[in-house]
This record gives C-alpha cells, sequence and structure tokens, in this order.
C-alpha cells in the first residue's frame, strides 16, 4: 500500500506538471514582465528576468521539461521578429540569434512538444498573414511552412494534441474586423492542414486555446466579449460547449495547462483589463478562479508551460 501510495504521487507529480507561465502584455503600457504559477499549489511568483523587450501580442511555445519560448510582437512602433527563450530547470532567458522568418503579432501558437513550436498568421502592420512559422527545437532554427493557414487572420490562438496535431482557433479575418468560427489543423509530423467541418460555436477572435493533451483542447472567451469555452474532443475533434464558461466574459486571456490536471486562462479585457485567472479541472471541466491572479491586469499575453 505504501508503495502504491508512492507511485501514486510520482505519478501525479509528472502528469500534473510544473508551471505555467505569463508572459508580456497590454494595460495601457507595454510590458515585459512573465507570471509563473507553480504547480499544483498555483502559487505565484515573477521571474527576476522578463522579457528581452517591452510587448504585446507574442506567440507563446512550449517545449515541456526544456524550454519555453515568447516569439514576435508589439513594441509600439515595430512588429518583432526576436524568439526569447526561458530554460525551464532556470527560467534564465536568452535571445536566439535567429529570430521569426516573417515578423508578426497578435498571432497564435502551439507545439509539438519535443520537436517544434509553431506561430500562426497575425499582423505585420502591412498586411494580416497566413503565414505559420515553424521552430524547430533541438536546433532553435525557424522557417515558414509552404502551407500557411486557410484565411489570412490575426488575433488567433492555439492549441496542441502533442504528438499527434495542432489547431489554429478562429481569428479577425483581413482588416474589416469580420470574425471567423475557422479550425484549421495541422497533423504532425508532416505538417499538412485541413480544417475542421465544425468550427468554433460563434465566430471570434482574440480567444485564448489550452490542452488535455491526449483527450482534448479547449477555445476561451474572445471578442466580442464572451464566456464561452468550447472542448473539441481528441480524436475525433467533435466540439461541445461546457456548460460552466470563464468566471467573467472576455477576450485577449491567454491559456495554459497542467499537464492532463487543469487548464487555466488568465488575464483578458472585459471593459477593462483583469488579473483573473480561471481553473478548469480535468477531466470534469469544473472551474475554479485562483484566489491570486497575475500580478498586473493585463491582455493579449504569450503563454507557454512546463506541462509534464
Amino acid at each position: 500500500m505504501i508503495l502504491l501510495g508512492i507511485l501514486a504521487a510520482s505519478g501525479a507529480g509528472i502528469t500534473g506538471g510544473v508551471a505555467g507561465y505569463v508572459a508580456g502584455g497590454f494595460n495601457g503600457s507595454y510590458l515585459s514582465l512573465v507570471d509563473k504559477f507553480t504547480f499544483p499549489d498555483d502559487s505565484r511568483t515573477t521571474l527576476a528576468t522578463g522579457l528581452s523587450a517591452t510587448k504585446y501580442g507574442s506567440a507563446g511555445m512550449s517545449n515541456s521539461g526544456v524550454a519555453g519560448y515568447v516569439a514576435g510582437g508589439y513594441n509600439g512602433s515595430s512588429v518583432l521578429n526576436a524568439v526569447d527563450k526561458f530554460a525551464l530547470a532556470s527560467d534564465s532567458r536568452s535571445t536566439l540569434g535567429t529570430g521569426l522568418v516573417t515578423a508578426t503579432f497578435v498571432a497564435g501558437g502551439f507545439s509539438n512538444s519535443g520537436v517544434a513550436g509553431y506561430v500562426t498568421g497575425g499582423n505585420n502592420l502591412s498586411n494580416v498573414i497566413a503565414t505559420v512559422g515553424k521552430l524547430t527545437f533541438s536546433t532553435d532554427a525557424t522557417s515558414n511552412l509552404a502551407t500557411g493557414l486557410s484565411n489570412a487572420i490575426a488575433f488567433t490562438a492555439g492549441m496542441s494534441n502533442s504528438g499527434v496535431a495542432g489547431y489554429n482557433l478562429g481569428g479577425i479575418n483581413g482588416y474589416t474586423g469580420t470574425a471567423i468560427a475557422t479550425v484549421d489543423k495541422f497533423a504532425f509530423p508532416s505538417d499538412s492542414r485541413t480544417t475542421l467541418a465544425t468550427g468554433l460555436s460563434s465566430a471570434r477572435g482574440r480567444v485564448a486555446g489550452f490542452s488535455n493533451n491526449g483527450s482534448a483542447g479547449y477555445s476561451a472567451g474572445g471578442r466580442a466579449n464572451t464566456a464561452t469555452v468550447d472542448k473539441f474532443a481528441f480524436p475525433s475533434d467533435s466540439r461541445t460547449t461546457l456548460g460552466t464558461g470563464l468566471s467573467s466574459a472576455r477576450n485577449g486571456a491567454g491559456g495554459f495547462s497542467s499537464g492532463i490536471v487543469a487548464g487555466y486562462v488568465g488575464g483578458g479585457f472585459a471593459g477593462s483589463t483583469v488579473t483573473t485567472v480561471d481553473k478548469f479541472a480535468f477531466p470534469d471541466d469544473s472551474r475554479t478562479t485562483l484566489a491570486t491572479g497575475l500580478s498586473v491586469a493585463r491582455y493579449y499575453v504569450s503563454t507557454f508551460e512546463n506541462g509534464g
């Protein structure tokens, strides 16, 4: 019995992950701070070293157990291609010598942990783009996929079924401000793209994505402000909508996960910027709100995780 207890505790530690991170953002000022939520108690600290620049709208990618990446963004005057890398053992930050091939912000991000991270769509101030950038984790080399998104979109987000596929969720199509419900799926390792027959339950951008890897991916909130959380079951990609959504209707939040234990949605704009972090426990998807939210209210954040 003691041995079983030890094994169970050890297994919970592995599947429960280590920490989730919320980086940068905007609240009237461009921010460089990085908050860290340590699992399983969800205690929050703020890293001594933040991003290499104050910026919002970066894309986050995770190579769990190794490094988290924050790519691109906007600093108030320029669209950036810089990629910051956080070594997860120490949380020390470096900036890659070679950034994204295509500078972008308000793009989506997803990961095939251990293999590569992806930056989807976004805005380069000249155009809303369909480009999908790829960062190969073993070398930190960047490239662009031959096949991009099915639409040129910004204010989009991603979710991952690591080892199987990454998904791009909704977005704002062009400069017309028209939201779309489209969900594009990129199969690993070929990176071939298909578009799900069933997209989001309503057209919207500025959503947050998170995953219960191997089981389901989630799209939370969005513009116009909504509390809706859609759930896509893996591998069928069938969609349901949770009975309990976010604790408040908001957009521009970020999502991260603690392995197969819980998903989190942090920050956002709900008439004003918020510090709120909602937690959805897997597999029943029940929602609580953390007693300690972000250190500073903000939206257009980027997120990554050491998710187990």
